[in-house]
């Protein structure tokens, strides 16, 4: 593919996003007044784009929202869906991998950003604490919105060998700051994390379709992880 085929493919998969931004905060807006939706949609887009990101970019955001629509399909979506894929937009908006306050940057964006695109205030709340939500992926029971964010978040969890594998090698290209042994510490730890939860996904079709896979993967990369460092 040349150059000018990569941008223009790129440029395509931006107009899609950006459309799918428009419609989604028109009908969370459901009907009411506001500004145009597109100046904040290629605001984010651009935050999605940005250079530092190897895994977290306009990519994982379009898997993100694929896999909301999926678990809506399959009866497994959140009770306020336009704020869950609002959120999604959001939860990753403000990155920097040697930063630890991502999240909650990235909820304090989401509140001013969408108090101005004409949201009411228990809209705008609920967005933000989803987007805290993504620190922990731990949503309290019977928390549908919750569990739709975080589920369509992890999914990728639960891809193929070699999706994963891409996944963890784009991860650890985001931290090539970070020398290797501490590398291998900060993710063995949060895998064993993720790996400790009672579940990973919380709607039924998440734990059905996902979970069996999602924890084969995170045990092969921390046995791969622990074996280079010496470690158990």
């Amino acid at each position: 593919m040349t150059a000018e085929e990569e941008h223009e493919m790129t440029a395509d998969g931006d107009a899609a996003l950006l459309q799918r931004w428009n419609s989604t905060l028109l009908a969370a807006r459901a009907g009411r007044g506001g500004p145009d939706p597109a100046p904040y949609g290629r605001n984010l887009l651009s935050r999605w784009s940005e250079p530092q990101r190897r895994y977290h970019t306009a990519d994982h955001l379009r898997a993100v929202l694929d896999r909301i629509d999926e678990l809506a399909d399959q009866g497994g979506e959140g009770g306020e869906l336009e704020l869950v894929r609002l959120a999604a937009w959001f939860h990753d908006a403000v990155y920097r991998p040697d930063r630890s306050e991502n999240e909650e940057r990235s909820a304090l964006l989401a509140e001013k950003a969408l108090t101005e695109a004409g949201l009411t205030p228990h809209e705008v709340a609920e967005v933000a604490r989803l987007v805290r939500l993504t620190t922990t992926h731990d949503p309290d029971p019977g928390d549908l919105n919750g569990e739709a964010l975080c589920d369509a978040d992890l999914a990728i969890l639960a891809t193929g060998p070699d999706t994963y594998r891409g996944y963890a090698e784009a991860v650890r290209e985001e931290y090539a700051f970070v020398p290797d042994p501490a590398f291998r510490e900060g993710r063995a730890a949060v895998l064993r994390q993720l790996l400790g939860l009672p579940r990973l996904f919380r709607t039924p079709y998440g734990a059905a379709a996902w979970e069996e896979k999602a924890r084969e993967n995170l045990e092969r990369e921390l046995k791969e992880l622990t074996d280079m460092s010496g470690t158990g």
